[in-house]
């Protein structure tokens, strides 16, 4: 899905006030994310995705009654428009800065403080879009470098089920990254609610761990998220293991945008070549 298709698909949808066309563009990923008139709007990329769409719903109102700042939902059911899932939220506004790794360690502190919640929520299955992602780049991607990575994919599921937590698990994020906190005039709120899962709590946190090592956060800004959880995941012995199966998933997601874009294919090759080299140094960046 491109910018113009979902661009149609908004329009069909008709959930915004004024002109479709006029809505700005804030993300091209799973979803497209649209701004306009106080409303974002998500417009998932297939049918497939409808299920988690519902559920974000779901969880948006659950963190709503246990007092947690995050998004709120302005429509109370998915719809499924052309083949695509759409939902829609209340805008955040303007931030008044850039969300901090502390700000997050903060939210999660709150999540991971739930117990869980009345409705059924998933596994984290971090792996589970491999095959899906690695269909969407067809032959955009090496045969070879796709088996390897559905290889990888199965050994490091299999090591993952076996690992022994340190933390009780339970409700989280899922995909705990600064980027999904906004810093409004309140205070940090969570956003992206899609991933939120049952399980590991240490999920949410080696995703900042891979951060450091991988995508050049500073040292000291991954120290204050320590700081501000109170524990540092890396002293985990299960911490190789879920990072080695988000590295695995972070390659393959590049993989769906390579079909149109020479950036994405550059940056898949470079995240399979590093791993199939074991060269934790090199560096990856974010698409």
């Amino acid at each position: 899905m491109d910018e113009k298709r979902a661009r149609e698909v908004l329009a069909a949808a008709g959930v915004l006030p004024g002109d479709a066309g006029r809505a700005r563009l804030l993300a091209l990923g799973e979803n497209a994310v649209f701004a306009a008139d106080a409303l974002v709007v998500k417009v998932g990329r297939s049918a497939e995705l409808l299920e988690r769409a519902e559920r974000e719903l779901r969880v948006a109102a659950w963190l709503a009654g246990r007092g947690v700042p995050a998004v709120r939902a302005a429509r109370e059911e998915a719809l499924l428009v052309e083949g695509h899932p759409v939902t829609v939220w209340h805008g955040l506004g303007e931030a008044v800065r850039p969300a901090e790794p502390a700000d997050l360690a903060v939210l999660l502190r709150r999540v991971h403080a739930l117990g869980a919640p009345e409705f059924a929520l998933p596994r984290r299955e971090l792996l589970g879009g491999v095959e899906r992602w690695l269909r969407l780049a067809g032959d955009a991607v090496d045969p070879a470098d796709a088996a390897y990575l559905r290889a990888r994919r199965d050994e490091f599921a299999a090591a993952a089920g076996a690992l022994a937590p340190r933390l009780d698990p339970g409700p989280i994020h899922g995909d705990a990254l600064p980027r999904n906190v906004h810093i409004g005039p309140g205070g940090p709120v969570l956003v992206d609610l899609e991933t939120f899962s049952l399980d590991l709590r240490e999920h949410d946190l080696v995703v900042l761990a891979l951060s450091r090592d991988r995508y050049g956060l500073p040292a000291e800004a991954y120290d204050s998220f320590v700081r501000a959880y109170g524990w540092d995941v890396r002293e985990w012995e299960g911490c190789a293991v879920l990072r080695g199966a988000r590295e695995t998933a972070s390659c393959a997601w590049v993989a769906q945008h390579a079909p149109a874009n020479p950036g994405a294919l550059a940056e898949f090759r470079r995240r399979v070549d590093s791993l199939r080299e074991g060269d934790t140094s090199v560096r990856w960046y974010p698409f």
